[in-house]
């Protein structure tokens, strides 16, 4: 097995830790639902993230925080293709994050790159031919059940390793259905089937799952379980939680950071590098 990550992903050189803008185009997300809900606040969130950083914009139209409800694809798609197209035509790297094979579909149409599936590619039967037929990057998360199931699976023995061969499992499917390995970035799904020591060990576990040959995404901004540790329970207010736990991981190998606080994320990695920096001379 591979243990080193190709250099570039999506087209994006990975010589440095990539920043990933959370823009969520719902009503309920956990940390920020509502803020971009109508199409232009959302073009203007995502327009300020690139100004301040960004290497990719992820656009949803579908919580998908525990218990919540599912979104059929026709709403989905009219709440995330006008903010794709507008942002897409500025240059943007657009990654969606769906599951629905449809919204895949017409989101890579209107100029998305990237497929950031929670499911990894599992909740829709037409989701693997759809990803392997078009070629294009794909995010596949770890998770178990659905949204609002999922926290009734988070029963592990060791959290890390059962997580690692699961999604070992969903990338080797993804492969027999012709998706490309060097399409393919790997996401632990801190949060999703897992609870608040669960994701403190299987974050701690960041360099195994960065040594797996792919580009590995984590994403904890502002998560339950930071909260935890800290005591802050207003999910808005775990940024500078966030910013510790995001550069632990890429101390640890992560390659792309799924964040909402954009400017300061950079800021901390622009830091963080400085002081790894080797003088060459």
């Amino acid at each position: 097995m591979a243990t080193s990550s190709p250099p570039v992903w999506a087209g994006l050189p990975l010589t440095r830790p990539l920043v990933m803008g959370i823009l969520n185009v719902t009503p309920d997300s956990f940390s920020d639902g509502g803020r971009h809900f109508a199409p232009e606040a959302a073009i203007a969130s995502g327009r300020r993230m690139l100004a301040d950083g960004a290497d990719i914009l992820d656009i949803g139209g579908e919580s998908t925080r525990p218990g919540s409800a599912t979104v059929p694809p026709e709403e989905e798609m009219a709440r995330i293709l006008p903010v794709i197209r507008a942002l897409a035509a500025s240059g943007a790297v657009i990654s969606v994050d769906t599951r629905n094979a449809a919204t895949m579909a017409a989101a890579l149409d209107a100029g998305a790159r990237i497929v950031n599936d929670v499911s990894a590619l599992r909740h829709d039967p037409a989701a693997l031919p759809l990803v392997a037929a078009r070629g294009c990057p794909v995010v596949l998360m770890h998770m178990r059940g659905e949204p609002d199931t999922m926290n009734s699976l988070a029963s592990y023995n060791d959290v890390a390793a059962e997580v690692l061969a699961e999604l070992l499992a969903a990338r080797d499917a993804a492969l027999a259905a012709g998706v490309r390995a060097e399409t393919i970035c790997l996401d632990p799904g801190l949060g999703f089937a897992k609870r608040g020591g669960q994701n403190v060990e299987l974050l701690r576990a960041t360099r195994r799952l960065a040594e797996l040959g792919h580009p590995l995404l984590v994403a904890l901004s502002r998560k339950r379980f930071l909260g935890e540790i800290s005591g802050e329970t207003e999910a808005g207010r775990r940024d500078p939680e966030s910013l510790a736990a995001g550069l632990f991981a890429v101390q640890q190998g992560a390659h792309i950071l799924r964040v909402h606080d954009v400017a300061g994320t950079v800021r901390a990695l622009s830091v963080w590098q400085a002081l790894n920096a080797r003088d060459d001379g």
